[in-house]
């Protein structure tokens, strides 16, 4: 096997667990494609699922990572093959999914002149992304790798590395030990995050005290739906389902009242209307008006993201929490 930076960087996207890319290919990106291609043929390669479009790979790369659990990664070239990618990026931003975009670039030696397809892509993918890095060195690519997969999994969110068509097909040598130089490594589990105590008894007590409970799931249950369940019988509660959570319950279970929002059915409309407490879980869902008036319900929040709490409903108990989930294999 070629001992290239691109040879590198598929292999370090394989020890991270990466089996899937979707994309579209461009001499941009030419360089990491040989490498996948012999990766391939040495037994030892990610499936490339070739798209008619770069922004379809993008959305691919989301809808993966939203219901299998795991990274999704999508590719192109650089110029106009990367501007394609960002509206599924920003599905990726919007809906929590941890997701990898990979952009070919013109080389670093004409990086600066208006060259052919040469854009600054770093800039443009800044909002959309939690990291963005474009390679000026091989060196720098094993950090790259590490630190952003770490970043997009551990946040949820977007990582574009952006890689100049010279430095895929330089010759790859490892960080030296020396000053200027960095050295990272691959591998992240993603921790338990549990409330504490106190708050944990004060949420009970919420719940236990209503007669009408009513509560609203979405993606962010999808790891926890027994548990749901087993809430749902205690408390007697129906469950209404905002869209990313409607894969985590069946609308055939008896407490289930399917969707909610402008799509949703009645029996979630007159659930919320007439419960006396809330409780919602892994859910971002935008149609407050769907939801009880202010003061009306004693409500509850679970959610892994902290922003997310409170933003809909006023709630009393706020709950930050998570199931650990591995992501290297």
């Amino acid at each position: 096997m070629s001992n290239l930076t691109s040879d590198f960087f598929v292999d370090r996207l394989k020890a991270w667990g990466v089996t899937r890319i979707y994309g579209y290919s461009g001499d941009g990106i030419n360089g990491v494609l040989g490498a996948l291609q012999r990766a391939e043929k040495a037994g030892n390669g990610i499936e490339f699922v070739q798209v008619r479009h770069e922004e379809m790979a993008a959305f691919m790369a989301t809808a993966h990572a939203k219901f299998t659990g795991e990274l999704g990664v999508c590719l192109s070239t650089g110029g106009p093959g990367a501007t394609h990618l960002i509206t599924g990026l920003y599905d990726a931003k919007l809906d929590h999914a941890p997701v990898l975009a990979i952009a070919g670039q013109a080389e670093t030696t004409v990086r600066g002149a208006s060259y052919q397809q040469e854009l600054n892509l770093d800039r443009m993918f800044a909002d959309v992304a939690e990291f963005v890095q474009e390679a000026a060195s091989p060196a720098q690519v094993r950090h790259l790798v590490d630190r952003g997969l770490r970043v997009a999994t551990a946040r949820n969110g977007v990582t574009v590395l952006i890689l100049p068509k010279d430095v895929q097909d330089m010759k790859w040598e490892e960080p030296e030990l020396a000053h200027g130089f960095t050295r990272s490594g691959p591998g992240y589990t993603k921790p338990r995050v549990l409330p504490h105590d106190a708050d944990l008894r004060r949420a009970a007590e919420v719940l236990n005290a209503g007669s009408k409970v009513a509560i609203l799931i979405g993606a962010g249950a999808r790891d926890g739906a027994e548990a749901v369940v087993r809430v749902a019988d205690l408390l007697g509660a129906g469950v209404a389902k905002a869209l990313l959570g409607k894969d985590v319950l069946s609308d055939e279970l008896p407490f289930v009242t399917g969707a909610i929002g402008l799509l949703g059915t009645k029996p979630s409309w007159d659930m919320m209307q007439g419960a006396d407490t809330l409780l919602m879980i892994g859910t971002g869902f935008p149609w407050a008006e769907f939801l009880p008036p202010d003061g009306k319900v004693r409500a509850v929040q679970i959610d892994v993201d902290a922003g997310m709490l409170g933003l809909r409903y006023p709630t009393e108990v706020n709950l930050q929490a998570a199931r650990a989930r591995r992501w290297r294999r």
